[in-house]
């Protein structure tokens, strides 16, 4: 069910399930990317909703919550930490897509004693966008979206779910969209990956375009026992391009894990 709660005077929008945090149950914070909401993990909650406390936030700006958005992954981390404790959970494993990997793996690095685990969808230690996309967006939004959700997902995949995705980013404010790409393009958190101390899963597409498999591969190399899979055929979208293969790996990842 959709709540809402007043940070900051700002009221923000989150799905939770419906049983809140009901004892022994593992606690999943889902944070979309650029220009989505809580909808684009459809297909994890409510497969997962009986057997997790879950919440997946729409970001200020987005989807049903108030605001406009911001330029700065740090007061994204801000927000989502914020809303976290509001919410009452006690050390959540994040799972972040794209600029929500980056809001995740960041959150870890500022507030790792507070969570007991990462999952980066389609992340990186750095996330470089293309100047013609920020400078589209400034332009000519609605063709960047077209052709942002083009290359989001796997070829073999556009004609299900394109439509969805430029759907889905069409109704995110352009300021707001322009913010979370220039929030990914100034990340750089190639020097304090290390320091993140909690287990991280790093998931990726073979086919993902916007943030390429060596950009997930360089979390890897630079954060201290992470593991990393590849899942075949998916792009950008991989938790909606392949459900069943992402969702078997992050229960994999959850039940890999010390008892909270």
């Amino acid at each position: 069910m959709l709540v809402f709660h007043a940070i900051e005077n700002v009221k923000i929008a989150c799905w939770v399930s419906e049983g809140k945090s009901a004892p022994g149950l593992r606690e999943l914070v889902f944070i979309h990317g650029s220009g989505a909401d809580h909808r684009i993990w459809v297909k994890q909650y409510s497969e997962l909703k009986d057997d997790f406390t879950i919440a997946a936030v729409d970001l200020p700006g987005h989807g049903w919550s108030e605001g406009s958005g911001e330029r700065d992954v740090l007061r994204y981390v801000e927000w989502v930490r914020k809303l976290i404790a509001i919410l009452g959970l006690k050390k959540p494993i994040l799972i972040g897509h794209s600029l929500g990997a980056a809001i995740s793996l960041t959150y870890a690095i500022h507030h790792g004693h507070m969570v007991s685990g990462v999952v980066s969808v389609g992340g990186g230690v750095r996330m470089p966008v293309n100047p013609v996309i920020l400078t589209g967006l400034r332009t000519d939004p609605s063709a960047i979206i077209a052709l942002a959700a083009k290359f989001s997902v796997s070829k073999g995949n556009r004609e299900r779910l394109s439509g969805a995705v430029t759907g889905g980013m069409s109704r995110v404010k352009p300021e707001a969209l322009y913010g979370d790409f220039l929030a990914c393009d100034g990340l750089d958190i190639a020097g304090e990956v290390a320091r993140i101390g909690v287990p991280v899963l790093v998931v990726c597409g073979t086919d993902d375009k916007m943030t390429p498999p060596a950009l997930s591969q360089s979390l890897q190399d630079n954060i201290p026992g992470a593991r990393f899979i590849l899942i075949e055929g998916a792009g950008h979208m991989v938790m909606l391009e392949n459900v069943s293969a992402f969702n078997s790996a992050l229960r994999s990842f959850t039940s890999s894990l010390p008892s909270a």
